[in-house]
């Protein structure tokens, strides 16, 4: 049922968008943007299924906790991005958008460092 009211209000919000870029148009960024965080919203109840789930495999596997939080926020910023970067697209706006998402893989790139710091320090285990 999630999605039926996502896909509703990303359509609702579509067409009011519409409408205001042909009356004023400054009014349907701000329309996309308040549509966009509401469709989130909406979604966030489902994350808790997500986390429960991943709480779960950290208990069976015994993966470290602090493993999991790293990639929580890599796919959290990974999101993040290409939402901001979206709404700098919609608002004409594409090289804004290409120095988010560069911004973002910077970032993504500097939280993965301690876990490749690890994966090398395995490697050279290995091989001694």
């Amino acid at each position: 049922m999630e999605l039926i009211k996502v896909l509703i209000i990303g359509i609702v919000v579509s067409i009011i968008a519409m409408f205001l870029k042909s009356i004023k148009p400054e009014y349907s960024l701000l329309c996309v943007i308040v549509g966009s965080i509401i469709i989130i919203l909406c979604m966030l109840n489902s994350l808790t299924t997500v986390f429960s789930f991943f709480e779960n495999v950290i208990e069976k596997t015994g993966i470290s906790y602090d493993l999991f939080l790293t990639m929580l926020k890599i796919i959290g910023i990974g999101y993040l991005v290409e939402f901001s970067a979206n709404v700098c697209r919609d608002s004409g706006n594409s090289s804004i958008a290409d120095k988010v998402i560069l911004a973002g893989k910077l970032m993504i790139f500097i939280i993965s460092l301690p876990i490749i710091n690890n994966l090398f320090n395995m490697v050279l285990d290995l091989v001694k």
